[in-house]
């Protein structure tokens, strides 16, 4: 454990680049696994690499996403644009989640989806709105609990969450 930790304090980026690299690509690949009910996720060792470097680039904006929310909230606090009841605690937590989730959440998921196009070699926005449905029954209650961690814990929490938004969604009824 003090090795990751040490490792995500020293180095926030390339930490969160693998840590979505790794846990976003199996997530997506457990995903596809349940629902096809196949082991195997028919990419090509291209698109595989591509999907690695889509996660890991993502990792990395949301590293970035994160620390601009919490600078955002910050400032609505700093200039009486919340109230002060919401500065502590669990609902310090929730407000900085739904802000993330209404501001950086859906253009996050268009990007992402831009990416999987390029690699995938498609061009479809089919199913974006349950993408962006996800931010409200899932992503706010989930990056509340991120959100009450441990600045350095945050990221890593928030690609598991992804993993387990994979399984959530593999498991689901089309």
């Amino acid at each position: 454990m003090d090795f990751y930790i040490n490792f995500v304090k020293t180095y926030p980026l390339m930490s969160s680049a693998a840590q979505f690299a790794v846990l976003g690509t199996l997530g997506e690949m457990i995903a596809l696994f349940l629902k096809r009910k196949k082991l195997s996720t028919g990419w090509t060792p291209w698109v595989f690499i591509g999907k690695i470097l889509a996660w890991a680039i993502l990792g990395v904006i949301i590293k970035y996403g994160f620390i601009g929310m919490k600078g955002f909230v910050s400032t609505l606090f700093a200039n009486d644009l919340l109230p002060a009841f919401l500065k502590s605690g669990v609902l310090y937590a929730f407000t900085i989640s739904f802000f993330t989730n209404l501001f950086f959440g859906p253009q996050m998921m268009v990007f992402h989806r831009i990416e999987d196009n390029i690699i995938e070699g498609k061009w479809t926005f089919a199913g974006i709105e349950k993408a962006w449905f996800t931010l409200l029954w899932f992503w706010i209650p989930a990056h509340t609990i991120t959100f009450s961690l441990p600045g350095h814990l945050q990221i890593g929490l928030a690609a598991v969450w992804g993993l387990v938004l994979g399984i959530i969604l593999g498991t689901a009824k089309k």
